[in-house]
This record gives structure tokens, sequence and C-alpha cells, in this order.
């Protein structure tokens, strides 16, 4: 059963990645298509936020896996010859509850060190994209958005020449302008890519009373990116750090509006591969627990998969919750500890309806039949 289970476990998460994967890198696509990236830069920065699936499927995965098992071993009364030959409830539930233990472990291998790795790599390399591959981005007679920053170039001719520039700044919402120029050229600084235009205008209408002002001029410099080289002056996001510096956040290290979310970030990494066991519990619970019933199998089912998302919604909801209120962090422990506790309690429990009696009642279908 274990051998059974694992497989069907790498099958089901192979797909579920591969669906989730293509449904989020569609947002790239439009690199490759208009932008000119190669698709081995494509790959690797897809790749790099598997992880932060992976942490979400894995618990997701094995409950199915372990439903759709021992439901079928329900179908195929395998479950009785077992009683029968006097396996006890912790040998019908012993493989699944070891593949869970798997599973947490690969989960926690993830949250606490694949994750913030990965996804720092990627936060990395959407900037070496923004900034190295700027020539690449600007695209003759298409319009290209770059952080805020509108560009329309008619021809690129050699030397990288720029032709019939406008370039639109909304990077500062209250003071929007619009630039034209003739002619220009990308050109690359200690502080990133940087457009210099030349012999061109531009505009800017005051929002306060509608005027607009006009400048000329010979030469002008629009930065595209601003200077992250030294990795100090970037903010790093939550699932870039790690647990350690996310339990223990403070400023300056972590603006003070910040401080609550990213713990509770913290203490979600801690408790997220929890889940693989939490579901697993439930699913054993509700299956192995109760008597042998074709008649109400399929309630069972349903209520196990409520059960699953029940627990996954709060999951999501207590996140948020505790990012409000720090308080409130025990309740996401309580969340992911009941369907453990509940779920092996109520598995090692056992079936209320003996095992002959249920035999006389499938004797007593079949004759029917």
């Amino acid at each position: 059963m274990l051998k059974q289970q694992l497989i069907m476990m790498v099958f089901v998460t192979l797909g579920l990645l591969c669906v989730i994967w293509l449904s989020q890198s569609l947002r790239f696509v439009e690199m490759i298509v208009n932008r000119g990236l190669s698709i081995a830069v494509f790959l690797h920065l897809t790749s790099l936020l598997l992880p932060s699936f992976l942490t979400i499927i894995l618990p997701i995965a094995l409950f199915f896996v372990v439903v759709f098992t021992y439901n079928k071993l329900i179908q195929d009364r395998e479950l009785i010859v077992m009683r029968s030959a006097g396996l006890s409830q912790w040998a019908l539930a012993k493989p699944a509850i070891l593949l869970a233990v798997g599973v947490a472990a690969v989960g926690y291998f993830l949250t606490l060190y694949y994750l913030p790795y990965s996804y720092r790599q990627f936060k990395e390399l959407q900037y070496t994209i923004r900034n190295d591959y700027s020539s690449v981005l600007l695209q003759e007679g298409s319009f290209t958005d770059i952080d805020g920053l509108t560009i329309y170039v008619r021809e690129v001719g050699q030397d990288s020449e720029l032709m019939g520039i406008l370039v639109h700044d909304a990077r500062d919402p209250k003071a929007q302008s619009t630039m034209m120029a003739k002619n220009g050229a990308l050109v690359r600084t200690d502080k990133g890519p940087r457009i210099v235009l030349l012999d061109g205008n531009r505009q800017e209408v005051n929002t306060a009373d509608g005027t607009m002002s006009i400048l000329y001029f010979d030469r002008y410099a629009v930065d595209i990116a601003e200077d992250v080289t030294d990795p100090s002056l970037r903010y790093l996001e939550a699932r870039e750090r790690s647990v350690g510096n996310l339990l223990t956040a403070k400023a300056p290290d972590i603006q003070q509006q910040d401080i609550n979310k990213y713990r509770a970030e913290g203490h979600e990494r801690l408790i997220t591969p929890l889940y693989a066991i939490g579901f697993a519990a439930l699913a054993l619970a509700v299956l192995v627990s109760g008597s042998f019933s074709r008649r109400t199998q399929h309630s069972r089912l349903l209520i196990a998969i409520g059960l699953m998302i029940g627990c996954e919604a709060m999951s999501i909801a207590l996140k948020n919750i505790a990012a409000k209120d720090p308080a409130l962090i025990v309740l996401m422990y309580i969340n992911v500890l009941v369907p453990i506790v509940g779920g092996l309690y109520w598995t090692f429990r056992g079936p209320k309806i003996t095992l002959a009696r249920e035999t006389a009642k499938d004797h007593e279908e079949g004759s029917r039949i």
C-alpha cells in the first residue's frame, strides 16, 4: 500500500504542478513573444516559482491519494479481508501515516530552506531581465511597459540608435510627464540602463489647474531602473527571508507596518507542512474508522473533502487575520492540530459496527440481488 500511494503521490503532484505552472507562466510568455527573451531564461524564471506552489500542492495531493486508495480498498472489500486477517487500525493506517510524515519532511525542506532561496533567485533574475535585457525589451513599432514607464520607438537603427521616441513616465502618479524626441540611444550606466533623448520636448500637466508646461531640450536622460546593485538597497519580501528572520521581525530591517505580516508568514512556514499529516488523518478518520457500507460511501467522501476544504480555507483566513492581530497566531496552530489529533483519534477508535454484523448485511444485500 505504501508503494502504491507513493507512486500515485508522485504522479498527482506532477499533474497538479504542471497545471498550476502553465496557468502562472502565461504572464511570462509575453517576454518571449514580444520581448525576445530566450526559452532557457523563461524556463529558469518560471521554475524558480515552483517551490511556492509545491508547499500548497503537496498536502492536497496527499489527501486525494489517501482518499482514492482507501476508497478503492473499501469498494473492493479488501479492507474487510485485512480486518479478518487480524490487522489492527494502526496496521491499516500505517502506510498513509508514513507517507504523510515523509511529505511533511519534504514540506519543511521547502519552507525552511529552498523557498526563500528560490524566490530570492527569482527576484534577482527579474532584476537582471529588467536591466541587462533592456535592449531587447525595446521593440520598434510597439509600446513597452517597464516599471511605470511606457516607451514607444518607431525604429531601432544601427548601434542601438533609437528614432522617433515617445516616453510616458507614470512612476510618480502626481507628477506624470510625457517626452518626445527625434532620436536617442540606450546607454548603460552604474545606476542601470538609461535612455538619452536628443532634440525633443518634455510635457507635463498641472493636475491642480490643468495647465500644460512644455520644456524643449537638446539632450535629456531618463533612467529606466533604479540602482539596486547593492543588495542592502533592496527591500526583501517575506518569501525571500528565512523563518528565523521572519519570526524575529523588527525595525529597521523590516518596515514597521510589515512586522505583523512578516511574523504571520514565518509561523505559516512552520505550520504548512503539518497540513500533510492533518489532511491524511482526516481522510483516514472518515474512511478507515467507519463501518464498511456501500450505501454511505459517497457521503463519507463528501464529508472528507468538505473537511479538507474547510481547513484550507481557514488557514488562509487565519493568516490574514493574524497579520493584523498577532495575538490570534495561536489560532493558526489550532487549525492544523485539530485535524491531526482529532483525525488520528477517530482513526484508531475503530469502526462502530462489528465485522460480523457488516458481513451479514453484505450477504443479505447479495441475496436480494
